[in-house]
């Protein structure tokens, strides 16, 4: 059981790591690239909680909510969804074009 709680929190940070990604390279807003490199540490070490909770769940799951907290987005972002749906957002389409 530890080791699916693990594996999905991964996937978590590991799609909304790739969301922000994708949201730079549509506006190029820095908040977007800093989140992105944190999601970036914060799913290598959900990674490795993961790996070690076969052995250790304590520890495992510790690493993992670390990777977690790491993951947390700043409270200060850019507003890029402006008339986007449910599934845009999700997706992370923007309405903005990059800033040249």
């Amino acid at each position: 059981m530890y080791l699916e709680i693990a594996m999905f929190a991964y996937f978590v940070v590991l799609f909304l790591t790739l969301r922000d990604i994708r949201i730079f390279k549509r506006t190029g807003y820095r908040s977007y690239r800093k989140g992105a490199m944190k999601g970036l540490a914060a799913s290598s070490l959900v990674l490795i909680g993961a790996i070690i909770v076969g052995a250790k769940p304590e520890l495992g799951l510790l690493f993992v909510l670390l990777g977690l907290f790491i993951n947390r987005k700043g409270v200060r972002r850019e507003r890029v969804f402006t008339g986007a749906g449910t599934l845009d957002r999700f997706l992370g389409k923007t309405d903005y074009l990059k800033r040249k």
